[in-house]
């Protein structure tokens, strides 16, 4: 199925490292994951995601490298 034939209606979640994905909106969150407050079509969601999500890095990743950095100082 294209994009442009996908009707589906999909919700942006956002787990706990602060990554970001779409899941379809009638269907129960997977464990671990929580709304982030966009829902639409399959690319209006990804979008959405594009401007939101700046650093793919994991939050846990970006707060050793932040401590790392002050340890240095």
């Amino acid at each position: 199925m294209s994009d442009a034939e996908d009707t589906t209606v999909y919700k942006v979640v956002v787990n706990h490292e602060e990554q970001y994905s779409i899941w379809p909106a009638d269907r129960e969150l997977p464990l671990g994951w929580k709304e982030a407050g966009k829902q639409g079509r399959k690319a209006e969601c990804l979008e959405y995601i594009k401007e939101v999500w700046t650093d793919m890095r994991p939050l846990s990743l970006r707060k050793k490298m932040e401590e790392a950095a002050k340890n240095k100082s």
